[in-house]
This record gives C-alpha cells, sequence and structure tokens, in this order.
C-alpha cells in the first residue's frame, strides 16, 4: 500500500510561500527523511487524519501532550467550560492555583510552581533562577538535549537542530554561551572533572532525566548518583527538564520513577492536555527569589491562560483517576519488543530504548548512551523505515533523534498492527 497525499502536497506548496519553509516549528519539516510533510486534518484517539483522508495510527501525540490521545472528552468539557467564561483575563484565576495545587501533590520536589507558556520560557526561567539564588553563571547542560530555544542552551542542541545538523543557530552572540558547558550525558568522569575544575561557578546543571530528544536515552545509575553528589558537594542546583517526562512516565514524571528530588522542574506538554503551557517551580526557598517575591524577574501576558489550566487541569485528574502508566508500560514494552524482533529477523543492526511510554528504534549498531553514539545511527535507513510506516498507515516523528508516544487511546489490535507493518517494513528496506 501506498497512501495518495495530492491535497498536502498542495497545502504544503501554498504554506512555504507564506511560512519559513512551511512550518512552524522545524521539527515538523521532515527534514531528516526528505519529502514533505502530510498536513493534517483531525486527531481522534489514537489516530490522526490528514487532509487527503488518510487514517494513520499516531505515535507523536503532538510531540507528547496526548497521553490520554486525541479528542478526550474529559478534556474537551473543560475547555468547553472554560471558553464560556472567557479566553484570557490578565488578572488571576482559579484555574491557576487548581493547576498548581495538582503539580504540587504529584511532584513532591515542586513546593511552590509558576506558569508560563511554553517549555522553552519554562527552562529559560529556570535557568535565570539558579543564577539569581546561587550568584553564580555557569550552567552544565548536555550534548543533545534540548532544552527549548534559549540561547543560553542553544548549543548541541537535540530535537530538530540534530536532525537538521545545526547544534547551535545563528543570531546567538558568542556572549550567551560563554557560561554554558556542554559535557556528554551519562559521562560521570567528565562531570566530575567539571566540578573539580570550576566547581564555584557552577549555578546548576540542567538536563533530560530521559531523554527524547537524541530518542530515548537512558541515564545510568551512577551517573544519576553523581548528578546529585556533586551539585549538593558544591552548592549548585539540580534542574529536571520534565517538559518531555512529566506526566508521561509516572504521575510524578522520572523524578518518581528514579526517586530523584531535583531542586528546580520543567514542566509542559500534558500539563497543558495539548493547549500551549510550560510551569517551573521547585523548592520554596528557591522559588522565593522570584518576582514579586524576589527580585527574579519574570512575566508573561498569557501565563495561566485559563484554557490552558482547565485543559490541563482535566488531564491530570484523569491521569491520576484512571492511572494508565502499568498498561502504558507494558503496552509500550511489548512493541518494543516487537520491533526489535522484526529488526533482528531482517537482520538489521538495531538499538531498542524504551521507558514507561517512551520509545525509540535507534538503527544502530552498539548500545546508544549519550550524542555520540546516537548520532552514528543510519539515518538513511531511519529514513526509509519512516516512509514505508507511513505507507502502512503508521505515524512516527520524522526522524531518528526523536522520542516516540504511545497513548492510553492505543488499543493492543493497534499495538500489534504496527508491529506487522514494521515487519514488513524492516523486511524490504535493507
Amino acid at each position: 500500500m501506498s497512501i495518495q497525499r495530492p491535497h498536502s502536497h498542495a497545502e504544503f506548496l501554498h504554506a512555504s510561500r507564506l511560512i519559513p519553509g512551511g512550518v512552524n516549528s522545524p521539527a515538523r519539516a521532515f527534514g531528516g527523511v526528505g519529502g514533505e510533510p502530510l498536513i493534517m486534518d483531525r486527531g481522534e484517539g489514537a489516530y490522526l487524519y490528514d487532509i487527503d483522508g488518510n487514517k494513520l495510527i499516531d505515535y507523536i501525540g503532538s510531540w507528547g501532550p496526548h497521553i490520554l490521545g486525541h479528542q478526550h472528552p474529559a478534556v474537551k468539557d473543560a475547555i468547553r467550560a472554560a471558553l464560556d467564561k472567557g479566553t484570557s483575563f490578565g488578572a488571576p484565576t482559579r484555574a491557576e492555583t487548581s493547576l498548581a495545587a495538582a503539580v504540587i501533590d504529584a511532584v513532591p520536589s515542586m513546593e511552590m510552581v509558576r506558569m508560563v507558556n511554553s517549555g522553552t520560557e519554562a527552562t529559560m526561567s529556570a535557568i535565570r533562577v539558579a543564577r539569581g539564588f546561587t550568584g553564580r553563571n555557569v550552567i552544565i547542560k548536555f550534548a543533545g538535549c534540548y532544552h527549548g530555544h534559549v540561547d543560553a542552551l542553544l548549543v548541541k542542541a537535540g530535537s530538530a537542530a540534530t536532525t537538521l545538523g545545526v547544534p547551535s543557530s545563528p543570531g546567538i552572540p558568542p556572549g550567551c554561551t560563554a557560561d554554558t558547558l556542554v559535557l556528554d550525558y551519562n559521562d560521570v568522569a567528565g562531570l566530575e572533572e567539571a566540578f573539580h575544575r570550576r566547581g564555584s561557578e557552577i549555578a546548576g546543571i540542567i538536563l533530560e532525566p530521559v531523554v527524547g530528544n537524541m530518542g530515548v536515552v537512558i541515564p545510568e545509575p551512577a551517573f544519576r548518583q553523581a548528578l546529585q553528589d556533586l551539585c549538593k558537594k558544591h552548592g549548585a542546583l539540580l534542574i529536571f527538564d520534565e517538559v518531555m517526562t512529566g506526566f508521561r512516565l509516572a504521575y510524578g514524571g522520572a523524578q518518581e520513577l528514579f526517586g530523584i528530588k531535583p531542586d528546580l522542574t520543567t514542566l509542559g506538554k500534558i500539563i497543558g492536555g495539548g493547549l500551549p503551557v510550560g510551569a517551573y517551580g521547585g523548592r520554596a526557598d528557591v522559588m522565593h527569589v522570584v518576582s514579586p517575591l524576589g527580585p527574579v524577574y519574570q512575566a508573561g501576558t498569557l501565563s495561566g491562560n485559563p484554557l490552558a489550566m482547565a485543559s490541563g487541569l482535566a488531564t491530570l485528574q484523569e491521569l491520576k483517576r484512571s492511572n494508565p502508566y502499568p498498561r502504558l508500560a507494558s503496552e509500550t514494552k511489548r512493541l518494543c519488543d516487537g520491533l526489535a524482533d522484526a529488526a533482528r529477523s531482517a537482520g538489521l543492526p538495531h538499538q531498542i530504548a524504551g521507558v514507561g511510554s517512551m520509545f525509540t528504534l535507534f538503527f544502530a549498531d552498539q548500545p546508544v548512551r549519550d550524542y555520540p553514539t546516537a548520532s552514528k545511527s543510519d539515518t538513511a535507513r531511519f529514513s526509509r523505515y519512516f516512509w514505508g510506516m507511513i505507507d502502512e498507515g503508521v505515524y512516527l516523528p520524522c526522524s531518528q533523534f526523536e522520542a516516540n508516544f504511545v497513548s492510553a487511546a492505543h488499543t493492543p489490535a493497534d499495538i500489534d498492527a504496527t508491529i506487522a507493518a514494521a515487519r514488513r517494513v524492516l523486511a524490504k528496506i535493507g
């Protein structure tokens, strides 16, 4: 089967005359696989429908937010009810406090939380708070971890920056990244050396506690311990960027899964239930430096937007009520096992990484534990795999270096169909 896309093609040509690259985010541009993106019309449950009428099993879920699937009834009802009251007031609402309370209840390390409009705003603000609280300037990040398009952090970034071969960006003055140290993920010796040399200057470490932006990469136990020990010893703050993993790997995020309490946490995606949102928070003494309590300034006209607050709160309430996490983990493992078996049967070098409801099939011949090993993946083979799965009615991230997401709306039959499709495609692509 080969799906037809004439309307997507025409619409993409139209968009390309109006929008840079025809897309509003490089991650949607199909730069890592070639060709043109499909233009979507609607989502229902575990499926997307493009403007040509093709139905696809969706493993992107709007790049993570739709853990309940598209158009969950409780989320839609909450948005409708909020819309009936107005879209934005520029004033405090009960909805902001309710969502803040739900986040703090779920994530014990977050004693106070501030709502913003995106993951990028959240990480940018967390960095500012860490520097303001410690009086230090240096931030450690890890190659392949993407923390939004923040000037200081867009250095050896993952996500589309990896896909497009652009580890940093023109337009960022050298001074913006002068206080950013970039290390390799899972490199304990490198982390120890950085603190040995510059420990008194380091304000904090920011990382994805499970990486999703160079594909799924899992932190090793010794690395997790070193992060905590070195931050505590040197008075630096540990910042978990849980924009992707928050409420995804467990109700309390990756920090619940690993039993770690970072000093600051950034959130996004799921806490908006599909609407634009972000948040940062942590220890109360750290958050007390944020204006208007303290001198660290951060503001936003639409922060705490009533529609996003209602959507996010309904999503979190449903996750707490239904607890889909055990089934999500078991179905994701079953999918990972099926994909690995299909690649093995086809004689293809591969690595499969999965945690909770996140996974990546790497076309690589050695374990993927950091950016250097991820970057050795066969992206040409991935491209053939991606388009083969599209033709089979399965919609995957358009890059080797992205996480896939399973939602509570995926059925066992969807998982079976995906494994069967992968078996057919992998047998053909060589």
